[in-house]
């Protein structure tokens, strides 16, 4: 019986399973992943559980699974058992296709449609860039260049995110325009700022992301590959060699210490 709370979970739409699945990864890491998506659903995939399985002890396999989080294959999770029960239990997410944050992003809010799997990897122009580029067909006075449209790009992302639909968008941002638009590009930023809807919030029974390596819950754009701010520096220092000053300082605490004890023995046999 897997322990509730890391109850292995697949993600949806992956890709069919091959032996370069995870030949992108460093050696170590491949062969967690291997293993891991080879587990059956509801598998405990906590360090000590998988410390007893594999030929790695919890710190590696911490380590690793933090990496495999970065790498987009796995999330951590809070949610509740079901519909009908308030019980919170913590699960991890698998997906032997890496996926990037927004992927996790829209997952976590149920915003991943069959479509959406179906259609692949997302198309180099967003949805918040194609919402602006149609604002000139949908009034002239509102013609965007494509530089425009790119610089407007993340406010635009932004309205997207917080639950408004192209319409929308599109809708508000051509609203009761003056007769003569002088700048089009200017007045769409100050629209997007002053209009911007608020953000949502999520509703009960919702799935809530959290830290792969130290829990903490959080919004999704929070945990860029699914690690808070402050275990991304932990996780940075800890794959960095040790500079050249830490290990002369530490040579020099030694030789004092050596010292320090041969100066005592000497004074004992005075």
């Amino acid at each position: 019986m897997a322990a509730p709370g890391y109850g292995k979970r697949s993600a949806p739409g992956q890709a069919p399973r091959r032996p370069e699945t995870f030949v992108h990864l460093p050696a170590r890491e491949a062969y967690i992943a291997a293993y891991l998506d080879r587990l059956p659903e509801g598998a405990a995939m906590d360090v000590k559980t998988l410390a007893k399985e594999l030929p790695y002890g919890q710190q590696a396999l911490r380590t690793a699974l933090n990496a495999l989080s970065q790498a987009g294959h796995l999330r951590r999770v809070r949610e509740p058992v079901s519909e009908d029960r308030t019980q919170w239990v913590f699960r991890t997410y698998f997906s032997r296709t890496a996926r990037d944050d927004a992927w996790w992003k829209r997952f976590l809010t149920g915003d991943v449609t069959p479509e959406q799997e179906a259609a692949g990897p997302s198309p180099a122009r967003s949805d918040a860039y194609d919402a602006l580029a149609a604002l000139g067909r949908a009034d002239a006075r509102l013609a965007l260049s494509a530089a425009d449209c790119a610089a407007l790009e993340p406010l635009a992302a932004e309205w997207l995110g917080r639950g408004a639909s192209r319409a929308d968008l599109i809708r508000q941002l051509t609203a009761g325009l003056p007769p003569d638009v002088h700048s089009p590009a200017a007045l769409t930023r100050t629209r997007l700022m002053v209009k911007m809807p608020p953000e949502r919030v999520m509703p009960t029974g919702s799935r809530l992301m959290e830290c792969t390596s130290c829990r903490t819950p959080g919004r999704p754009e929070a945990l860029s590959g699914g690690l808070c701010r402050a275990c991304h520096g932990d996780h940075e220092a800890a794959s960095r060699p040790p500079s050249v000053d830490v290990r002369d300082r530490a040579a020099a605490v030694r030789a004092a210490s050596r010292a320090g004890r041969d100066k005592f023995l000497r004074s004992r046999k005075r």
